[in-house]
């Protein structure tokens, strides 16, 4: 995803989440949840990616909601090669795209003014 965004033409963005060398290891769920606040806060738009929906489900959703108290769009991306959604991204999200960047990129500069 972050290599989608970097390479898209005329498009600068700063990327929010959690690198995978520094996970949130070793916190507990209000650190988590506080972390995760601190992150989507500053977000102009969230995306999610629907294929990560199963393994971190709560955490997604506790992200969904943060972002619509927050007021912020939604981005779901189908995961390569997917065709199905969790209901809970499609049903929250502003807008789904198919992974590629154009559509990723299109989608992002819809919903951020």
């Amino acid at each position: 995803m972050s290599r989608f965004l970097t390479e898209a033409p005329n498009f600068i963005y700063t990327n929010y989440s959690v690198p995978q060398d520094k996970a949130f290891e070793g916190m507990n769920n209000e650190e988590l949840a506080e972390q995760l606040r601190r992150q989507i806060r500053p977000v102009q738009c969230v995306i999610i990616l629907g294929g990560m929906y199963v393994a971190h489900s709560a955490w997604i959703q506790f992200e969904i909601d943060f972002a619509k108290y927050l007021g912020k769009p939604i981005l779901g991306v189908y995961p390569w090669g997917a065709e199905r959604m969790p209901t809970a991204v499609s049903n929250a999200a502003n807008e789904i795209v198919n992974w590629n960047s154009n559509s990723i990129v299109s989608a992002i500069r819809r919903l951020v003014p």
